[in-house]
């Protein structure tokens, strides 16, 4: 008879996930600045998948990647590991960032999230996501509901700051003219976003990243990965659905969203046996990007478990002949 242990994940899952993370950065290397996204991605995907079939478990995607534009991808509901050990739910993201890859800009990862079977919120129907992301400070007195002044104010009071020291990451949309003139009118800084928010939301709840949140309107998928991480880390990550058509919003609600709900961090991911794993593509906030000298690709990895709270930042050699 198998015992709970054998039946959740174990601790050497998170150096696996790793090994994914790493060889789907490193497949997206050659693309980098290339202009080609969709080729980047491809390459990614391929070499992530590659990798998790070999890892011991029984893995299902939860949160897949590529839905939107038609990319390539790792798609929700794919049987991923060896289909042996533990049942888990997967979430995964090979570039985090196409565009910046494509465009040789900072903040592009590798990203994979892993939980035991059935604790992952699957927001896959509604694609947009309201999002509020802090450190753990201020992670019990925030609320998505306030005024974005008064969700400041509470930071600041929390971090022992004035708001003026503040910055506010926030995607780089027209959407976000409103929010972004709010920050600044409350005497907080604002960091535009390109793309890459699994990033940026990571750097608000780091310390010494100099971000101390992150709002505005994400991927709802990025916001159920960015919660694995959170659950090793610490601070809050709290989404309200964001239909952008009526049928989008009807398709949300059939699946089981609750449009006005606030999720906070344990909504998204009710376990607390997460794994988080990224690996730098191209430099940014969180990780170094990908370097490659004459015989060596170095990469930069951050794999945590949110059982122990470890947090571990990986730097690796990896052989460029034998790679290739």
């Amino acid at each position: 008879m198998l015992t709970i242990s054998q039946l959740a994940p174990d601790r050497n899952l998170a150096l696996e996930l790793v090994r994914a993370t790493e060889a789907a950065a490193i497949a997206a290397g050659p693309w980098v600045g290339a202009g080609d996204k969709l080729s980047a991605d491809g390459a990614a995907v391929n070499a992530m998948r590659s990798l998790l079939s070999s890892v011991h478990f029984d893995g299902q995607v939860i949160i897949g990647e590529g839905e939107k534009d038609q990319a390539p991808m790792l798609f929700n509901g794919e049987k991923v590991g060896t289909g042996q050990g533990a049942a888990c739910d997967v979430a995964v993201d090979p570039i985090d960032g196409t565009r910046l890859t494509a465009m040789g800009l900072e903040n592009a990862l590798s990203v994979l999230a892993v939980a035991d079977a059935g604790t992952m919120l699957d927001a896959s129907s509604v694609f947009y996501m309201e999002k509020l992301v802090t450190g753990p400070e201020a992670a019990e007195f925030v609320d998505l509901r306030l005024p974005v002044k008064e969700n400041l104010r509470l930071i600041a009071k929390a971090t022992g700051r004035d708001i003026r020291q503040l910055t506010v990451s926030v995607l780089n949309r027209e959407r976000h003219q409103g929010l972004v003139t709010e920050i600044h009118e409350a005497g907080a800084r604002t960091r535009a976003l390109i793309d890459g928010d699994v990033a940026a939301a990571i750097a608000a709840v780091r310390e010494g990243t100099g971000i101390d949140a992150l709002m505005g309107i994400g991927g709802s998928p990025e916001g159920v990965i960015t919660a694995c991480a959170i659950k090793a880390l610490g601070g809050v990550i709290q989404g309200r659905m964001f239909p952008t058509s009526e049928e989008e919003r009807e398709r949300g609600i059939a699946a089981g969203l609750d449009m006005e709900k606030i999720y906070a961090t344990n909504d998204l991911v009710s376990g607390d046996n997460c794994y988080f794993s990224a690996t730098g593509i191209t430099t940014g906030d969180l990780l170094q990007g990908l370097r490659l000298d004459r015989h060596t690709i170095h990469t930069q990895s951050l794999a945590m478990r949110s059982a122990t709270g470890t947090v571990r930042v990986i730097d690796a050699e990896h052989s460029l002949t034998k790679w290739n």
